[in-house]
Formats: C-alpha cells, structure tokens, sequence
C-alpha cells in the first residue's frame, strides 16, 4: 500500500495535470481542435463524450489520477506488491484529493470575482 507522503505527492500531480487538461491555455490549441471536431458532428454520442471527459474537472481528474497511479505503482514495483482491490481503493483517495483541491480552487476563484 501507497504510504502518506507518496499518496499526497499522487493527489498534488493529479490536481496539476487536471488543470493543465482542462483549463491551461498551453492546451487551448488541442481543445479547441477537439471542440471543432465535434462541431462538426455534434450529434454523435462518442464526441458529446470525448466533450465532457475533456471539460470536465471530476472526468479528467479521476483519469489522469488512475493513470499517474498507475505510473507510480509501474514504476517503484508496488503493482504486485498489493491487491488490485487495494489500488482501487489507492485509485479512489488519489483522485480525491485531486477534487478536493479542483474544489477548493474554484471556489477560491469564484470568491475573487
């Protein structure tokens, strides 16, 4: 199992690649690709969902926190050091904070204006 440190590193890395996903402008380029490319068929459910995972903060976070996860257990030999009940529930805590600190940003940014 993840120990503290290394799970609030995990929840801090998922906050920053969730903001750089779905709001940095270094990415606006993408996004408004990806955003034309459902313009042109707005009525297909595949895009719709493509729409939604990328505009949103609790879809991408919960991604890319079990992708950074899934990095970290790969890459320090933890996979199979736990069951995969276990990395679910590791899954689960680093993609909440992750929200926590998504949450706590907007509504500091919502306080401001």
């Amino acid at each position: 199992m993840i120990e503290l440190p290394a799970l609030a590193v995990l929840g801090l890395a998922g906050y920053r690649a969730t903001q750089l996903a779905v709001h940095d402008s270094i990415l606006d380029s993408v996004r408004d690709r990806i955003y034309a490319w459902h313009a042109r068929r707005p009525e297909s459910a595949a895009r719709t969902a493509v729409i939604t995972l990328i505009s949103c903060v609790y879809c991408m976070g919960w991604w890319l926190s079990g992708a950074l996860l899934a990095t970290w257990l790969l890459a320090t030999g933890e996979w199979d050091g736990a069951p995969l009940l276990v990395h679910g529930v590791e899954w689960l805590a680093v993609a909440g904070l992750a929200v926590l600190l998504n949450r706590w940003d907007d509504t500091r940014k919502a306080g401001e204006a």
